[in-house]
């Protein structure tokens, strides 16, 4: 059982997700307690009933989530901690791990901020009809003391002093029609008009985050999602209306005694009439970090993405692949990085993430592009990769590129025996570090910890070989050279894409050294592969070794994989462990 627990830990994606949750449920329960408890706020709990107290503990949950929803996307910030945490033993794995999280983290704090903004708007809407209700019918059955009511109702009136009111509700016109009125005393204190901005401001950005919007539609979800800026200045500003006010006269006007006297208010010294002050703003105090290091953010990203860029190479591949060589002073990279590419001339607002496919020891980066999208393929044609006319080196349009940043990839070289999964153009970061540990070995720089990959690419059809074989064949024969032929096994895997007529040409070159589609010493297998056996296998030829699964592709394999890893690693005894890293842009 405990080994069960522990292996089950070692894969766990949920550490960072306990610890917000838990943040998230000890702001609600803290405040909920505040103003259901405390004295201060028993006239407003009286006016408005609980809705009060679950509309602040939801302010509150919002202003945690508000707080956390920038840090996932500064992604500078995040290459730096992955790198300050790869030089400390203590979190070393796990917390990486964790930060190779940060777009789902993103979202899911997304999520959480649409409940609980649900929560606060409902809550508040229902406070504003019983403080209106107040207003309008002070004796109105729905308070059990009609004097206290009335006397709450007029208290500013009473008490000679006109800033000294509880209700924010001031004034009321009964005669418009369709509840008119109600809406328009709700949204005329700040707290109100704010509050409607960044319902609408919040809902606008939600909705055109899907990932339809987002694959079909990028420059909508991109002006869209700028609004968050709108969003934190109404944020911001909400709370400085303070219409929730507390009573800050305990001592001359005790709740327990005076509550049920209000009649005697100010005409004895026991009784003196309650005073109210606004309630400060909170929401600054959570979100003015997170907005410096957000701007900071911005900045680096325009200052690198103003840096030149030169354009060296375009390469035409087949099976719809494009390669880009490029050159840019000062850029530094390790292998599995990504960049972000920008091409001005197409978009100047859209920004795509490509693992670079070079190495570092080469005097150029790379990256190989798929072109599946309208901008993928309108950068093929401005490229001159169209086939339809060659451009000159000098007459490329220009590129903008923001990186390198780091990915779970990266951490390939701390583990012994590493098991990379590519599928489709999802084998583009190993290519990098397959080049990286090809070139290191040819310059006698082979000082790696890692001494044996195991290495699987799916392909949907025969034609996606064409561009990557070229690279294994070329690994291949130098470990072989080296009496090294174990350290790169290397598994290929067609799902699809063959005919009758190419199924029986390859039974009959099944005995040929070579195989018949890829031109490598190791056979192709058809098919899709058996994980659980596979992993099985691994295990065995690695008894008590950490082994890095790294994976990019699909969603639906991710989870295949990640399953495997966690029912296949054995904390206890002498079975291997299996740390599973996914690639996340």
């Amino acid at each position: 059982m405990f080994d069960r627990m522990s292996l089950m830990l070692i894969n766990a994606n949920f550490l960072l997700q306990v610890i917000w949750l838990g943040w998230n449920i000890w702001q609600l329960v803290k405040t909920m307690l505040v103003y259901e408890t405390e004295d201060r706020y028993y006239y407003i709990r009286y006016l408005t009933g609980p809705g009060v107290s679950v509309a602040k503990s939801g302010g509150a949950a919002l202003n945690l989530n508000s707080m956390l929803i920038l840090l996932p996307v500064c992604r500078n910030l995040i290459s730096y901690l992955r790198g300050s945490c790869s030089t400390n033993q203590f979190c070393r794995r796990s917390f990486r791990r964790q930060l190779d999280k940060n777009i789902a983290f993103h979202k899911l704090v997304a999520y959480m901020l649409l409940m609980w903004t649900i929560v606060h708007v409902v809550a508040h809407m229902f406070n504003f009809r019983n403080l209106y209700l107040n207003r309008t019918e002070c004796n109105h059955t729905f308070y059990s003391d009609a004097e206290l009511s009335c006397a709450l109702s007029d208290n500013a009136e009473l008490s000679g002093d006109p800033n000294n009111w509880i209700n924010p509700i001031l004034s009321s016109n009964p005669k418009l029609p369709f509840g008119l009125d109600l809406i328009l005393q709700g949204l005329i204190p700040i707290a109100g008009w704010t509050g409607a901005i960044l319902t609408v401001v919040f809902i606008v950005m939600f909705s055109s985050a899907t990932e339809f919007i987002r694959r079909s539609y990028f420059e909508t979800f991109w002006v869209t999602h700028h609004l968050f800026v709108i969003y934190f200045s109404m944020l911001l500003i909400h709370g400085t209306g303070g219409i929730i006010r507390s009573q800050i006269n305990l001592e001359e006007h005790n709740i327990d005694d005076c509550r049920d006297v209000p009649e005697t208010w100010g005409n004895n010294a026991t009784c003196a009439y309650p005073e109210f002050k606004d309630g400060s703003a909170g929401s600054w105090k959570w979100c003015i970090g997170p907005i410096f290091l957000y701007v900071m953010e911005r900045t680096i990203r325009f200052v690198r993405s103003c840096l030149k860029v030169t354009t060296t190479k375009v390469v035409k591949h087949p099976s719809k692949v494009i390669e880009i060589q490029m050159k840019k002073s000062g850029f530094k990279m390790q292998p599995g990085q990504y960049i972000f590419l920008k091409c001005p001339s197409i978009s100047h607002v859209q920004w795509h993430p490509f693992t670079l496919t070079s190495a570092p020891e080469q005097d150029h980066f790379s990256v190989h592009i798929r072109l599946v999208g309208d901008w993928t393929k309108q950068l093929s044609k401005v490229l001159g990769a169209d086939g339809e006319e060659t451009i000159n080196p000098e007459n490329l349009p220009r590129l903008a590129v923001d990186g390198p940043f780091g990915t779970a990839s990266i951490d390939i070289f701390k583990y012994e025996v590493a098991m990379c999964v590519g599928a489709g153009i999802g084998v583009t970061p190993f290519a990098s570090i397959l080049r990286s540990i090809w070139l290191r070995s040819l310059n006698q720089k082979d000082n790696l910890k890692i001494r044996k990959i195991y290495f699987f690419w799916i392909c949907p059809d025969t034609s996606a070989f064409e561009w990557f074989t070229e690279l294994l064949e070329s690994i291949e024969n130098h470990f072989a050279e080296q009496g090294r032929a174990h350290f790169l096994q290397y598994n290929i895997y067609l799902t699809r894409g063959w005919t009758t007529k190419q199924a029986k040409h390859l039974y009959l070159q099944e005995e040929q050294e070579i195989d018949a589609i890829t031109g490598l010493r190791q056979k192709t297998s058809y098919g899709r592969p058996m994980w659980d056996s596979i992993f099985k296998h691994i295990g065995e030829e690695n008894k008590g070794v950490s082994v890095g699964v790294f994976f990019c592709g699909p969603a639906a394999l991710s989870r295949v994989l990640h399953e495997n890893s966690n029912k296949h690693s054995k904390l206890l005894g002498e079975g291997a462990r299996f740390y599973y890293n996914k690639e996340n842009f």
